[in-house]
């Protein structure tokens, strides 16, 4: 049985790889956010919910069934974080990421599934690039997350103020729509904010972009030297 399971693993294309990766992230996130201790009140949140939930935090669409901030406790935030930001980065740029960690070797067929999900035009450079878009990822969602810090800051305490801060500035560089507040009408409360809304647009643009058009900006720094993908975009 372990043998025919794996003779199929192998014989899975790169395209079906990150499509059943994906799969997978999306029910397990939804039954993490089945168990009680993801909800506020203790109460088992059903299947279909929990599994929308996943899909939109996965699939970055921002469509919710349920109030984030009412509804989860901060188990259950932190799930959907993570299942914002696997969305984001892709699934297997998270699975190179820890391959990188611990040391392990990435594989031709690994290198394969990162060439189509960046859809990279060779295989050459694979590695780079992975670590460049987390690179890009994570220094940009840092500098925001400081900018957010400061200003939730003067309405929050310390904890809750990062918290918020770090929610928001994954959420709305992978364009994903969630946040942590508990209002019943998202951000609207920050309609007047000039930090807020600036600082929301420019993720939302810079997310939007997408690692490929970001990294040839950086490296070209002109006009005439960007790709034709990175000069539409």
């Amino acid at each position: 049985m372990r043998q025919w399971l794996l003779k199929k693993i192998h014989a899975l294309k790169p395209v079906q790889i990150l499509a059943m990766g994906f799969l997978c992230v999306i029910l397990l996130g939804a039954l993490l956010l089945t168990l009680p201790v993801a909800t506020v009140d203790r109460d088992t949140l059903g299947f279909v919910d929990a599994a929308f939930t996943a899909t939109s935090a996965v699939c970055v669409t921002g469509l919710i069934v349920v109030n984030t901030g009412v509804t989860f406790s901060l188990f259950g935030q932190i799930v959907i974080l993570c299942l914002i930001q696997i969305g984001g980065l892709g699934f297997m740029t998270i699975t190179a990421m820890v391959f990188m960690m611990i040391g392990k070797r990435i594989t031709l067929r690994e290198r394969l599934v990162i060439q189509e999900a960046f859809n990279a035009e060779s295989l050459q450079g694979t590695v780079k690039l992975v670590r460049n878009a987390l690179l890009v990822t994570f220094t940009i969602e840092g500098i925001a997350c400081v900018l957010f810090a400061i200003r939730f800051s003067f309405e929050y305490d310390f904890a809750h103020a990062v918290y918020y801060a770090v929610f928001m500035s994954v959420s709305a560089f992978c364009n994903a729509g969630f946040d942590p507040f508990g209002f019943e009408n998202s951000i609207v409360p920050y309609v007047d904010d000039p930090v807020v809304n600036f600082v929301v647009m420019a993720l939302i643009i810079l997310g939007g972009m997408g690692f490929s058009v970001i990294l040839d900006v950086l490296h070209a720094r002109r006009w005439g030297r960007l790709t034709l993908h990175s000069r539409i975009v």
